[in-house]
């Protein structure tokens, strides 16, 4: 089926007032096992690829795009591809060359100013390439260097900082972490609402995984619609490839534990997936 656009599936989402989730992808398993999920589900995801996931494949974006296009291509639901965490220029002007649809432009490592000039910059290439655009204000913890923890987003400079860049939607510190494999993160669910109150864009939630259910469709309702989930993917993953391993150490042929692992990440997406997308948790 033909590929869909990022901007289709969060401006439905926003529009319906659900969520969307968009799940990470490190290998090929992971976006394989995410588009089983979404199809059991019957709710369409977002593969989204970072930038440390492209250094994990030798600084070669097109490779994993191409495979994450092909697995969404194959999807019986509508799944776009996004790049996602960008502080490289020269990766941002990679995007639209390799076939992806939207992309996360973070220079929340800056300071205000510099964050607004070069989001900006970003924001006007993206467009003249037919991109939807991403950013973050606030510092989502978890992480070093541009995620180290900080502030978290004010409202008002949020829509100033919207209106500045002129971005599609808007990545917020609420409360959230990245890396977390414990879900025990509590999100400011009043300053969501405020926020999304005074933005005019989508808003978008980093660092899901540590958040429980109840919490994440708490934020969906106050005003979050794409909702990034890693981590947890990972822990099912590894969980799954470590079991197989202690069980059996003559084992050597990887497919038999990495089955096991990609099996783990569809089950982990179908439930998130339809979570996010207002079912029940």
């Amino acid at each position: 089926m033909p590929l869909a656009t990022t901007a289709e599936l969060v401006v439905r989402a926003a529009a319906a007032g659900r969520g969307v989730a968009a799940f990470n992808v490190i290998t090929l398993e992971h976006a394989e096992g995410i588009v089983a999920g979404a199809e059991a589900a019957g709710v369409s995801v977002i593969l989204q690829i970072s930038e440390n996931a492209v250094k994990f494949h030798g600084g070669r974006l097109r490779p994993i795009a191409a495979a994450a296009i092909e697995v969404a291509r194959s999807a019986g639901v509508d799944i776009p591809v996004h790049l996602d965490h960008v502080e490289d220029v020269a990766l941002l002007h990679e995007t639209a060359a390799s076939g992806l649809s939207s992309v996360m432009f973070d220079a929340s490592h800056l300071d205000y100013a510099d964050n607004v000039t070069a989001t900006r910059a970003a924001a006007d290439w993206g467009h003249a390439n037919g991109l939807f655009v991403e950013a973050e204000l606030g510092k989502v913890g978890g992480k070093d260097g541009a995620h180290a923890p900080g502030v978290r987003t004010d409202p008002q400079e949020a829509a100033a900082y919207v209106e500045a860049t002129g971005v599609d939607a808007l990545a917020v510190a609420v409360g959230s972490s990245h890396a977390m494999v414990e879900r025990t993160a509590a999100l400011d669910l009043d300053l969501i609402t405020a926020i999304a109150a005074a933005v005019p864009v989508p808003l978008v939630l980093h660092g899901s995984s540590g958040v429980a259910d109840d919490n994440l469709q708490a934020a969906v309702r106050a005003g979050i619609v794409k909702v990034n989930i890693g981590t947890i993917l990972n822990v099912a993953f590894t969980g799954a490839v470590r079991g197989v391993l202690d069980q059996d150490a003559k084992v050597v042929d990887p497919r038999k534990y990495i089955a096991p692992g990609r099996a783990e990440i569809a089950a982990v997406a179908q439930r998130l997936a339809a979570l996010v997308a207002g079912g029940s948790a």
